[in-house]
């Protein structure tokens, strides 16, 4: 979100600074989502309730792997490999953990 036109976001991204500066708002709307998701999950790990704080990370990560699946359909088949598999990997995790 705040490297997006940057060098560095440039490189992980392949954009050009042309691409990157055309597409900046949906970077921002991207990243500020994915800051709420983060700020949920830790949320749910820190929440005193240890049953409501599962429920929070269910939701959450679920809201991550249908957010992954998503992206994978309309924009990228990769985002379901780097952002909807970890979160079923980590639901499941969460699951096995209780």
């Amino acid at each position: 979100m705040f490297l997006w036109t940057k060098p560095k976001g440039l490189a992980t991204f392949g954009n050009t600074i042309e691409k990157a500066q055309a597409s900046a708002v949906l970077a921002a709307n991207q990243g500020l989502y994915n800051g709420f998701l983060a700020a949920g999950l830790i949320w749910g790990l820190l929440h005193p309730n240890p049953a409501f704080g599962f429920q929070i990370k269910v939701f959450f990560l679920l809201c991550v792997i249908v957010a992954g699946l998503y992206g994978g359909y309309s924009v990228s088949k990769r985002i379901i490999i780097v952002q909807a598999l970890p979160a079923a990997v980590a639901l499941i995790l969460l699951w096995l953990a209780r």
